[in-house]
């Protein structure tokens, strides 16, 4: 204690002169009249009101005021000491421009204070809180070129609802606005406050919307308070529409003729070919369920309108279903721009004509990639992507993506006797904006539902082990509730792995490890998938969560239905193959938390299990899980993590390998913040393992059992981020803290850290290059 205590004073004495020489610096640059205005502090004088009342409007009175000072951090102000020392750059760009208006911080001074204006600004937010009779006043001190104002406000007693009264009369408006009396935000008893009278107001404007009043508006209603009634500090509010509200804002409006100009074009509107309201009768046009379709090309079926729009003929107006068509339309993918106008076509009957103005997008696309890739398995290689997008294939809104690939990867180091991979392949996707099936399906979500059909075919070729032939094909149905929901049901999702050619020397290494015998099977997978997706991360919000849910059943219903049981000696076939029968449910939770706005923590917890068992003795090697990589435990090479205590280091030398498991644990924990523009820097840590849910021979140690937490691997290191809005790049160093296949008591590695062994790093320090975040 006696040693720390002076190091602690030490660092507190040099922080302490760090901060009186760098404000002595600032001031300095000052001219002989000027003072560095410090800030501003509110001081409340009143007996009526309580503590916590006091602080509360002290914090939101100071968070009122102007200008804010400048930026300190640990009591000093280093962005005001760079603009200081700068000198005045000739030109808008360079490293005297950097560090004087990038980094550094123009001087607030005193002369920049409106101390009058702030005084108003104090009163008059008292009095919209309910403290009708605040008075403020102001004092400046100053010292050493330094300047604060303090503000002394003396709000006395704060005024209380007392009594919400509703104008009364026949008309329909005000009838309206009495159904919603009910459900008010002005409650007796509660402080006067000017925000919860505008929200009433926004409150009454919104359930009118959904009534037909396309025309009103929050101002049209006024909230009269009366102080006079009661001399105990109590308000009486009286709700009423404004004598001079609009004839128009009070009237209901219903729907007249619906018309869909599906190629509209503004180019066309400022060339004066035509304009809204438009004389539809002289246009070629198309009637379906009373929606007028003026696309004299016939390039969209109308039933795609039918389906969209919410506003038929005769129907009240409704901010709903605006809202909810415009996002309908949109989310058909199809159009660019959307549009809608509402002009009035019988102001006797208060009806109008909705229009809807679409811009197409391109509907057909052609796109060359060309993607050069290393991944931490000391793998490197290119691929070449050519895609070709259709979102009009039937004319009913329907996008149809083909694509043809090809890839290959070689070993960059690690063993001679390499093993590069070639990859080439297609894949087929037709989406139809409606869901396909025997029965009715209706959403009144925002949200287009669809029903995806898929069909890909790849060819891959490990040199010197085998070459596998992909077969894939699904059938199923993507919806959204809202936003922040997401279904994902795949009635039929098939794959078909059949090997083509296995080399003699994989033959042999896996004539000692069936996992690696398995991986060249030929498999037969089929079943239903579904995955639910809830996230909130869009929102402006501190806190935030992602979760996503999958649940893979294959071969279950014919497995019923067929008797099969491998243990039993029963294993069924379908075309000579054995399909493969488990269930498999894997769990990502996400968790943000913001803690400034340049700065965040990011953490995910992913948890999952495939249990084989009917026609099958285990898991598809594809469908398995797998750890370690740049999107999992980056301290450890992709796929070579686990499963449990398994050492990888015993697998033949040279011999490609996945490592696989049936359970999968997974932690990941990640501070990110932004150090300029678009450059962001990342600590992080994870930890996790995968294990097997039976004992293998050849993989001694990597069954799941009570002692999992001793297997776990622990991995932390830093990454650099340039985010460059279309694509994020990604750089992560990491290295291992804890490895699971180490003797039991020796699995923490921090006595085996050495940054100035050359084989040491080159044995545990992983670079990760990827794109997009980890999670």
């Amino acid at each position: 204690m006696s040693n720390i205590f002076p190091t602690y004073c030490k660092y507190l004495l040099i922080s302490g002169l760090a901060s009186v020489v760098v404000s002595c610096s600032n001031t300095r640059f000052l001219k002989e009249n000027q003072m560095l205005y410090t800030g501003a502090e509110v001081k409340i004088e009143s007996d009526t009101i309580s503590k916590k009342e006091k602080k509360d409007l002290q914090a939101a009175l100071e968070a009122n005021l102007t200008p804010k000072p400048n930026s300190t951090f640990l009591g000093m102000r280093p962005k005001l000491y760079f603009y200081n020392i700068a000198k005045e750059p000739k030109k808008d760009k360079g490293f005297n421009y950097w560090l004087k208006y990038k980094m550094g911080e123009k001087p607030v001074l005193l002369g920049d204070v409106d101390r009058e204006f702030n005084k108003d600004i104090i009163e008059n937010y008292s009095e919209n809180k309910g403290y009708f009779n605040a008075r403020a006043t102001y004092d400046t001190i100053s010292k050493n070129k330094k300047a604060k104002v303090i503000y002394t406000l003396k709000p006395g007693a704060r005024y209380l609802v007392d009594g919400v009264k509703f104008q009364k009369d026949s008309t329909l408006i005000n009838q309206e606005i009495q159904n919603v009396a009910g459900k008010t935000l002005l409650k007796n008893g509660r402080p006067f406050d000017l925000d919860v009278i505008k929200a009433e107001r926004e409150r009454i404007d919104n359930n009118l919307k959904e009534r037909g009043f396309y025309y009103f508006h929050p101002d049209n209603i006024i909230v009269q308070a009366d102080s006079t009634v009661n001399k105990n500090h109590k308000v009486e509010l009286n709700v009423k529409l404004k004598d001079n509200t609009p004839d128009l804002s009070t009237q209901q409006f219903s729907i007249d003729k619906v018309i869909v100009f599906p190629n509209y074009n503004i180019q066309d509107v400022k060339a004066g070919k035509y304009s809204v309201p438009m004389n539809s009768d002289s246009l070629s046009k198309y009637a379906f369920d009373d929606i007028y379709v003026i696309d004299p090309q016939h390039k969209f079926k109308p039933k795609i309108f039918d389906r969209a729009l919410y506003f038929k003929k005769g129907d009240l107006y409704n901010r709903s279903n605006h809202n909810l068509t415009l996002n309908r339309l949109i989310s058909l993918g199809v159009f660019k721009f959307v549009k809608n106008e509402f002009v009035t076509s019988d102001s006797l009957n208060h009806k109008f004509d909705t229009y809807y103005l679409l811009t197409p997008r391109q509907i057909q696309s052609l796109r060359l990639e060309a993607l050069g890739r290393t991944n931490s398995a000391s793998y490197a290689g290119s691929e070449l992507n050519l895609n070709w997008t259709h979102r009009n294939f039937f004319k009913g809104a329907e996008q149809f993506k083909a694509s043809i690939y090809g890839a290959f990867d070689f070993q960059m180091g690690g063993a001679q006797d390499a093993n590069n991979i070639f990859r080439a392949g297609t894949n087929v996707q037709l989406s139809i904006p409606r869901i396909v099936a025997p029965f009715r399906f209706h959403s009144s979500s925002e949200f287009v539902p669809r029903t995806n059909i898929t069909l890909g075919y790849e060819f891959q070729n490990r040199t010197k082990f085998y070459t596998l032939n992909n077969f894939t094909a699904s059938f199923g149905y993507l919806w959204k509730e809202n936003a922040r929901k997401e279904h994902d049901l795949k009635v039929i999702d098939i794959t078909l792995v059949s090997p083509e050619k296995v080399t003699a020397e994989y033959e042999a290494n896996s004539a000692k490890n069936p996992a690696m015998k398995r991986i060249v099977e030929k498999q037969l997978i089929f079943g239903p998938t579904y995955s639910y997706t809830y996230t909130n991360t869009m929102l402006p919000k501190k806190n935030t969560f992602y979760y996503k849910g999958t649940l893979d059943l294959a071969g279950n219903l014919t497995g019923l239905v067929t008797g099969a049981n491998v243990r039993e000696d029963k294993q069924k076939k379908i075309f000579g193959i054995p399909f493969s029968q488990y269930a498999k449910i894997e769990n990502d939770f996400r968790f943000y938390h913001k803690l400034t706005e340049k700065s965040s923590l990011a953490t995910r917890l992913i948890a999952g299990i495939a249990y084989p068992y009917g026609n099958s003795e285990f898991v598809p090697f594809s469908k398995q899980f797998f750890s370690g990589g740049s999107n999992s435990i980056r301290a450890f090479r992709a796929r070579t993590l686990g499963p449990g205590s398994f050492d990888p280091r015993t697998v033949t030398a040279g011999t490609y390998f996945d490592q696989s498991g049936d359970i999968k644990l997974e932690l990941n924990a990640e501070y990110r913040a932004n150090l300029y523009k678009f450059i962001n820097a990342a600590v992080f840590v994870d930890a996790g393992n995968i294990w097997l849910l039976h004992d293998e021979e050849a993989r001694p140690g990597a069954k799941f059992s009570k002692d999992f937490l001793n297997e776990i691997a622990v991995g932390a290191g830093v990454g650099l981020r340039l985010d460059f809005s279309i694509l994020v790049l990604r750089l992560d160093l990491a290295m291992p803290l804890r490895v699971p296949y180490y003797e039991k008591g020796d699995r923490w590695a921090f006595d085996k850290i050495n940054f100035g062994d050359p084989s040491w790093r080159k044995d545990n320090l992983v670079l990760n290059i990827a794109i997009g975040y980890p999670f």
